[in-house]
């Protein structure tokens, strides 16, 4: 498979996922003269949504842009990027679980939503550590930005994200509002790395 292929293949996986995000919005019920309160008590579903929205849109620019750098792409590169986009594609479930928690106020069931919002988003940023450290064994497959020395600073990256989500997922535990916050900051992480990415290539 060319490089070509697979990114055109990974952008179609994104596309569709951002899609299917929006599909959690549906028409609330309501009685007649009462739809704009209705719409208010949907704030989870908006939230939930903004934030997984940036997320996954963040995960893209950062999946297209260091693809893009690479030189070539073998089969068990083409496999880690399959195992990526199957974890990004789970962000719609603890992302429609957040929204109708949220909605039913139980702090428990909260606490789960979040939670397993937390893992999938730890397991995401595992995966990328794992694409990190293949690339970072296999130099025939870098272009020559790739081989620069500021673009080895950011092989840690994926783990700061992933130490963020565990502090979330502990957190959690015992003050869901400080969890939350944890969880953004990982997510907003994720936008601090792909601008580091992209300054080092070179991109504007």
């Amino acid at each position: 498979m060319t490089k070509d292929r697979l990114l055109a293949f990974s952008d179609g996986v994104f596309a569709i996922l951002i899609t299917i995000l929006v599909l959690e919005f549906t028409v609330p019920n309501f009685k007649s003269g009462h739809l704009l309160e209705a719409m208010f008590h949907q704030w989870p579903i908006l939230i939930a949504y903004v934030v997984s929205y940036f997320y996954v849109g963040t995960l893209w620019l950062f999946h297209h842009d260091y693809f893009n750098a690479l030189k070539a792409i073998n089969r068990n590169l083409n496999l880690i990027n399959l195992l990526i986009l199957f974890t990004i594609t789970l962000i719609n479930y603890p992302m429609a679980l957040v929204a109708n928690t949220l909605s039913r106020g139980n702090l428990n069931d909260i606490r789960v939503a979040f939670i397993t919002y937390d893992l999938v988003a730890l397991i995401i940023s595992f995966m990328f550590y794992v694409l990190y450290s293949y690339i970072g064994k296999h130099h025939e497959l870098k272009s020559n930005r790739m081989e620069n020395s500021a673009f080895a600073k950011n092989k840690y990256d994926p783990l700061i994200s992933v130490s963020l989500y565990i502090l979330a997922i502990i957190s959690s535990l015992f003050f869901v509002p400080l969890g939350a916050f944890f969880l953004l900051a990982g997510i907003g992480f994720h936008f601090v790395a792909y601008l580091r990415l992209s300054n080092i290539l070179g991109h504007r």
